[in-house]
């Protein structure tokens, strides 16, 4: 039976508003209210638009964060009204300044006591406001190349700490998301949201208009979004810094123990690593995970069509659960599993 075109529609409908509801937090059942503190940024140098924030609501990076490439970047927070983010860039792209574009819109906010809002254009030019509806600390200031704001903080040093470590950053060679992060941490250590109990978020966008820098054609180059979190800006560092590769991530080592020489162990009896040599755990090398292993793995997992190292691929050398499985099944359907588990069994014993 065929349902009548209009009661499809009503249930795509609903279903539609019901997935859209889905994915937004509890919390912003009632609108979204992000009370939070948060630095928007220019880096005249390279033309980089930034704004990075943190709160104790989920998934800030939802609704205030606001960055255009080659136009500006915009915070909007307190009793968020999101289209701000969007009305603000757009009035700058037209040429119309901040403060004009700022005061144009509030003067047409029934709500505008309830915001609080900072933007800065890509030639430095910014405005803010802060209501009176935003409790207490609340504030914002205005610095080179940034505004900061904040609202429900245990005081204004939370926002001067951001603006001096931002301030303290400028000609140094760092990218702007990474001088913001540091500088929101900044606030964050000082106590930041006096609220305590509740569920923190944090988040960092940026936009590049260089050619190149960015795959997007919005030009974002950074949007780090920190949904919840115990403690937002360490989370928000450690993925900056693991996404930028930047050293110190994690620990570097080359691999060294039994298990290394059980490797390659197997790899000889395939053939595949030094097939004419008897190996010996007494040799120099033994337990070290060398390049020649790692080229013998290679070769194997090929073999196996198990995918060859390669940009975006399997790491070189790879040696995980299915690997080592099918090293297994390779020595048994070769008939030299049992021998290379008899050679194995002194290496593996336990000893105490």
């Amino acid at each position: 039976m065929r349902r009548p075109r209009h009661l499809v529609a009503v249930v795509a409908l609903l279903a539609t508003a019901r997935t859209a509801e889905a994915q937004e937090p509890a919390a912003w059942r009632d609108g979204p209210v992000f009370h939070t503190f948060s630095i928007a940024a220019i880096d005249p140098r390279t033309g980089e638009v930034g704004v990075a924030v943190t709160t104790r609501v989920p998934c800030v990076g939802n609704g205030v964060p606001w960055v255009r490439k080659g136009v500006g970047a915009v915070a909007t927070q307190a009793s968020t009204r999101t289209e701000y983010g969007t009305e603000l860039l757009d009035a700058i792209a037209r040429g119309e300044a901040p403060d004009a574009a700022l005061k144009r819109l509030l003067a047409a906010d029934s709500g505008a006591q309830q915001r609080q809002i900072g933007v800065i254009a890509l030639d430095g030019r910014s405005a803010q406001h802060t209501g009176t509806g935003p409790n207490a600390w609340a504030g914002h200031r205005a610095g080179k190349n940034h505004v900061t704001q904040g609202n429900i903080l245990v005081g204004p040093q939370v926002i001067e700490a951001v603006a001096k470590h931002f301030e303290a950053s400028e000609g140094t060679p760092m990218h702007l998301a990474d001088r913001l992060i540091t500088a929101l941490n900044a606030g964050f250590e000082l106590g930041g949201d006096k609220r305590h109990g509740l569920r923190t978020s944090a988040a960092v966008v940026v936009a590049d208009p260089r050619p190149g820098m960015s795959r997007r054609t919005d030009g974002q180059t950074v949007n780090i979004n920190i949904c919840e979190h115990e403690q937002p800006l360490a989370e928000l560092r450690r993925v900056y810094d693991a996404v930028s590769q930047t050293l110190g991530y994690r620990t570097l080592q080359q691999f060294s123990g039994g298990d290394v020489f059980q490797l390659k162990v197997m790899l000889n009896a395939l053939g595949l690593y030094r097939p004419e040599e008897t190996l010996s755990p007494r040799m120099p090398d033994a337990n070290l995970f060398t390049a020649d292993v790692v080229a013998a793995v290679d070769r194997f997992r090929t073999t196996e069509g198990m995918g060859t190292p390669r940009i975006g691929g399997s790491p070189a050398g790879l040696v995980d659960p299915e690997t080592v499985q099918r090293l297994w099944a390779a020595l048994a359907k070769a008939g030299k599993d049992t021998a290379v588990r008899q050679q194995l069994l002194d290496i593996t014993m336990i000893r105490r």
